[in-house]
């Protein structure tokens, strides 16, 4: 817009300027040429005609120019060049038109000069009649030049404005822009969990009350995050202790001696408690997963690795399937709280157990920040790559696997995206499925764990 402006300020400026120009030199012209011939009428006759002389060259250096002096017949009888005189111009236009009495102004291209000259011509008046004319030409390429340094200092200050101008914007724009950068970053931390995040009213109207209702968003998510998490919890705790007296009313029924189909139903029954047990606790952990608990710490991914092949491997062995430690290629560093990686891990690792037919083998392997799951169970459904990750979402092929909540993969995802990494399932080219965790890699100004 601020360009638009100056140069429709500066087009008409420059044109305006060039007729303006043109106009004062055709017109310093012509009373240049007024003059002399006023001064030269009482010269013309023979005995004046050094006097006549001197003064054309005078007024050839006033007008910076050619002046001539022509008789009645339009004869040359004085020249600041100093032609030849007696020379007729009386075929030249603007003599013509002199010598008839009237005054005559031209732009014309100079055959003889090889340039563009303004030729201006008045008549040498004695009384009524004319004794002769006056012409004096000027080269224009001097106008033209004065014309160009005129216009490219338009220019130029124009281009100073514009200058100045884009800066003023730029420091406007930036008064007005900053106070929304700061809320673009403070949304950011919030979405990364940090629910005490406020940004300061400032700005405009508009923007104070953007940041009003941003911080009042804030609070109402974090008070309806810390209630569902209270709710969560608190019925996480009722419910554990009716579980766990009826988990040992089933206990003494069987012991006290039953049917062996009784024993069987209460068998289940238990199995089904130990289900609903895992369930609230898996929600329990769900629950909290959108907000950072503790701290990030150097984690070695090659030690956390073979710790959880420890872990699991008599686990492992009880179902009849064989639990690997691939040798680490070139694992590093990552940043994350130990507890949730080795949640997520634990998770990724019974979820791989669970599926896996007995005597197959499930592999560990970590290499760079990412920590591989690998069985040799049935894959996955192509389209449910993602959708495995959805609570209570278990796959085509999990539902026919007794046991499972469909809450693994969920809480494996939501502790690893908590520190900034993520867990991806798909299927292995030799078949079975591949689960990958992914931690950030530890800052090289951190230092690692010892």
């Amino acid at each position: 817009m601020l360009l638009l402006a100056v140069v429709a300020l500066l087009v008409p400026l420059v044109f305006n300027l060039n007729r303006r120009v043109h106009a004062e030199v055709y017109s310093q012209a012509r009373g240049q040429a007024d003059v002399a011939a006023a001064t030269v009428a009482a010269l013309v006759a023979p005995p004046h005609r050094r006097t006549l002389a001197r003064l054309v060259a005078s007024a050839a250096q006033t007008a910076r120019g050619r002046v001539i002096v022509l008789d009645a017949r339009g004869r040359l009888i004085a020249d600041s060049a100093g032609a030849t005189l007696g020379t007729s111009y009386a075929s030249r236009p603007e003599v013509a038109v002199a010598l008839r009495g009237r005054s005559f102004q031209n732009q014309r291209d100079s055959e003889t000069l090889g340039r563009t000259i303004l030729a201006t011509a008045v008549p040498v008046v004695r009384g009524t009649t004319v004794i002769g004319a006056v012409r004096i030409t000027q080269s224009v390429a001097a106008v033209r030049r004065a014309v160009r340094r005129s216009a490219l200092g338009l220019l130029l200050v124009g281009a100073i404005v514009l200058a100045l101008g884009l800066l003023a914007g730029i420091a406007i724009a930036g008064q007005f822009v900053r106070p929304i950068r700061r809320m673009r970053a403070a949304a950011a931390r919030v979405a990364a969990g940090d629910l005490e995040t406020r940004v300061a009213l400032e700005g405009s109207t508009e923007e104070r009350s953007l940041a009003h209702s941003f911080n009042d968003m804030t609070d109402r998510i974090r008070d309806m995050l810390a209630r569902q998490q209270a709710f969560v919890a608190d019925a996480s705790h009722q419910l554990r202790t009716p579980l766990a007296a009826l988990r040992l009313r089933l206990e003494e029924a069987e012991a006290a001696g039953v049917s062996p189909e009784a024993a069987r139903e209460l068998a289940a029954g238990e199995r089904e408690i130990q289900r609903i047990a895992q369930l609230v606790e898996e929600l329990l952990v769900l629950s909290s997963a959108g907000e950072r608990e503790g701290t990030a710490e150097p984690i070695d991914l090659a030690a956390a690795t073979a710790t959880a092949h420890e872990r699991w491997e008599p686990l492992a062995f009880d179902r009849g399937l064989a639990l690997a430690l691939a040798p680490s290629a070139a694992a590093e560093t990552a940043m994350a709280s130990r507890a949730d990686l080795d949640r997520a891990l634990d998770a990724l690792v019974e979820n791989a157990l669970r599926y896996g037919p007995r005597g197959t083998t499930v592999t560990l392997r970590a290499a760079g920040t990412t920590i591989a799951v690998l069985d040799e169970g049935p894959g996955i459904a192509a389209d449910e790559a993602e959708e495995l990750f959805e609570r209570f979402h278990r796959g085509t092929v999990g539902r026919s696997v007794p046991g499972g909540t469909g809450l693994g993969l969920t809480i494996a995802r939501a502790l690893a995206r908590r520190w900034g990494g993520d867990v991806e399932i798909a299927n292995r080219t030799g078949g079975g499925a591949r689960a990958l965790l992914t931690l950030p890699r530890l800052a090289p100004s951190l230092p690692g764990p010892r």
